[in-house]
């Protein structure tokens, strides 16, 4: 099925045509005239650039009328070949014919019923362009259209192709798909999420969570937050530390700024349940000899998620030729999607 972007919005075609899956664009007055689009032949000739076909309007009143102003049109300095959109009616199917006649594609559209359809074929209409979304704005099953065009024009061996247009939702596209359509157009807000499913986005998840479990160094994800204390300093200089560098705990070091314990959040407030803010001026001495977990720099980051899960700790030491390098907190491998909660 070709796939058409429903458009006049450069930023969008843009973001569309870089997908490399457009077999043209469809456009309209209304479009033109909603985003305020005055040079009209300009604006083809910029639309020509993105796609192979592009779709625009060749009206008029009479035959001569509507066959001039494809004649026009063709002159344009286009990048492309252009489809010209005729609505359907007596006038319209004659005009289609002599156009077909002469090797031009005609889109006849404004398509409601098989009829419209029949004899748009008939008249050698490149496409026809039945608009599911506005009949079923009525009531009517819009999509039973398609398939009665689609199997008409498969039966008699007529060479128009169906175009699904009016496309309201991924599942117009999904029935025309089921239905033999030959070419869909869509505005953006329906292609760019026809790839949306929750189960590949947690598929997908899981993948680069756990190629970066296996292939990340713990300093590869290392900030540059190294809290440090000594063991003589008070506690309230650990809070101070915590409190900058956003960690919930701070290193504590020897005399020879050997890593010897570990001071965290959950210490601080057993720390004020039992002393009240008088046990801040005591100095980090007591946790000196708190044996911290300590993970290489080196190491690779499943070994950091498994220390965190085996012990039920929050923050691990990292450490390089036995020196405190940083800290590792599990809501920094949370954040940049590396662990789950």
């Amino acid at each position: 099925m070709e796939l058409y972007l429903d458009s006049v919005q450069f930023d969008e075609i843009r973001q569309a045509a870089a997908l490399g899956l457009l077999t043209g664009i469809t456009t309209t007055p209304t479009f033109m005239h909603r985003h305020g689009i005055r040079d009209i032949d300009g604006a083809i000739v910029e639309l020509s650039q993105y796609v192979e076909l592009l779709h625009v309007e060749a009206l008029g009143n009479t035959v001569d009328e509507i066959l001039a102003e494809a004649n026009r049109l063709s002159q344009l300095p286009t990048e492309c070949e252009l489809v010209y959109k005729i609505p359907i009616s007596n006038i319209g199917l004659a005009a289609c014919r002599k156009l077909a006649d002469d090797g031009k594609k005609v889109n006849l559209h404004l398509i409601y019923t098989l009829n419209q359809a029949y004899l748009a074929m008939t008249a050698g209409a490149y496409y026809v362009c039945p608009l599911v979304g506005r009949l079923h704005d009525q009531g009517h099953d819009a999509m039973a259209l398609i398939e009665q065009c689609v199997e008409t024009a498969n039966y008699y061996s007529y060479e128009t192709k169906v175009m699904v247009s009016s496309v309201r939702h991924a599942e117009h596209v999904r029935q025309g798909l089921l239905m033999g359509a030959h070419a869909c157009t869509m505005p953006w807000s329906v292609l760019k999420n026809l790839t949306n499913n929750s189960l590949t986005e947690v598929g997908t998840h899981q993948f680069i969570e756990h190629t970066a479990q296996m292939t990340l160094k713990v300093r590869d994800i290392l900030s540059g937050s190294n809290p440090v204390c000594k063991h003589t300093d008070p506690i309230l200089d650990a809070v101070v530390q915590m409190t900058q560098s956003g960690m919930g705990a701070v290193s504590i070091l020897n005399a020879k700024g050997e890593l010897t314990g570990i001071f965290t959040d959950g210490d601080l407030r057993r720390k004020l349940q039992e002393e009240g803010k008088s046990g801040l001026d005591a100095d980090l001495s007591a946790y000196s000899s708190k044996t911290p977990l300590t993970i290489s720099a080196d190491a690779l980051l499943y070994e950091a998620i498994d220390l965190f899960k085996a012990h039920g700790v929050d923050n691990l030491i990292v450490v390089e030729n036995q020196k405190p390098l940083g800290m590792l907190d599990i809501q920094d491998l949370v954040q940049k999607g590396i662990a789950s909660n």
